[in-house]
């Protein structure tokens, strides 16, 4: 019976937790900021395919797909692929998000991790409503997918996904007036 109640729960949770960003969207510029206090922002990682996911320490979702993503940003790196995963924290404490940013980076330093103090980032993705929230982002910067929730079964979804993101030509070099 308690399994039920928090698989109910679970879905409840997922369902509450909506997206205002869309396909299409040309979504916030800001990002957090790194632990040193650097400004993350989409425009700086133009040209490039970004994975954005709002997490926390308390969710065990979360904690289940930053290996993946983990994964998926020494991959890219090992193979010079043009693709950034930013692993936002969401509204946990300037000591938790440093705590977990150092040991984080210490292992993994392709990952890079910024902090959304009070969710004002992340409301615009629907991660004030819940996490995770992953955002795949074309290289021109606008909305590729959104994806509420996470579980074992959409790998494969999402690396088709970042591939074929990958496959896409670069944007054109963006013009001066």
């Amino acid at each position: 019976m308690r399994r039920i109640a928090s698989v109910l729960f679970a879905v409840f949770f997922c369902l509450a937790a909506s997206a205002a960003v869309k396909p299409g969207d040309v979504p916030p510029d800001a990002l957090g900021k790194t632990r040193d206090g650097q400004p993350v922002t989409v425009s700086s990682l133009r040209g490039k395919v970004v994975v954005v996911s709002f997490w926390a320490t308390w969710c065990r979702y979360c904690m289940k797909e930053m290996p993946v993503l983990v994964g998926v940003q020494q991959l890219a790196t090992e193979r010079r692929l043009p693709l950034q995963v930013v692993s936002v924290n969401s509204m946990e404490s300037r000591q938790t998000f440093v705590h977990s940013a150092r040991a984080l980076h210490s292992r993994f330093p392709e990952l890079l991790l910024s902090w959304d103090s009070d969710g004002a980032i992340g409301k615009p993705y629907g991660a004030d409503k819940g996490i995770p929230v992953m955002v795949m982002l074309h290289r021109d910067g606008t909305v590729a997918h959104v994806h509420v929730g996470y579980g074992e079964d959409m790998l494969e979804s999402l690396l088709a996904e970042i591939n074929a993101l990958l496959a896409e030509p670069e944007p054109p070099a963006a013009t001066q007036a």
